[in-house]
């Protein structure tokens, strides 16, 4: 058995199936290109609000209602620490989530806004964010 398949069975074993709402819910996030654009960012590190909003170029409050949508899904998860949220992917609770994270990782990569996304990252990653670490 390979390690990926591995992984899906112990996740099928452990893993209750979604309900028609949460998979309802998680293509709905799926659906909008903000939303995809915040998941990409966030896929292998956490970003506290004020960097989302930098690197995207987007107001906070637009960013802010994406993050409650994405939480609301179950696809984010925030850390408080002090004043700030650090937003980061949550961990895949059925082999359903698993499948749409991987998808997250490998099917964007070519996308004009997500190639962008991702040098304004680096660049607020190099000058140490917004949020005190």
């Amino acid at each position: 058995m390979s390690r990926r398949t591995a992984t899906a069975a112990k996740l099928d074993a452990t893993a209750t199936a979604p309900t028609a709402r949460q998979v309802n819910l998680m293509f709905r996030a799926f659906s909008d290109p903000t939303r995809l654009r915040i998941m990409h960012l966030i896929r292998d590190r956490e970003l506290c609000v004020g960097d989302i909003v930098s690197v995207l170029r987007l107001p906070q409050p637009t960013v802010s209602r994406h993050l409650a949508y994405l939480r609301r899904a179950h696809l984010v998860t925030g850390r408080k620490d002090g004043l700030w949220v650090y937003y980061s992917l949550a961990a895949p609770d059925s082999s359903f989530h698993q499948r749409l994270i991987g998808c997250l990782a490998g099917c964007f990569d070519d996308v004009p806004d997500i190639a962008r996304d991702a040098q304004r990252a680096g660049k607020v990653r190099q000058s140490g964010g917004c949020c005190p670490r």
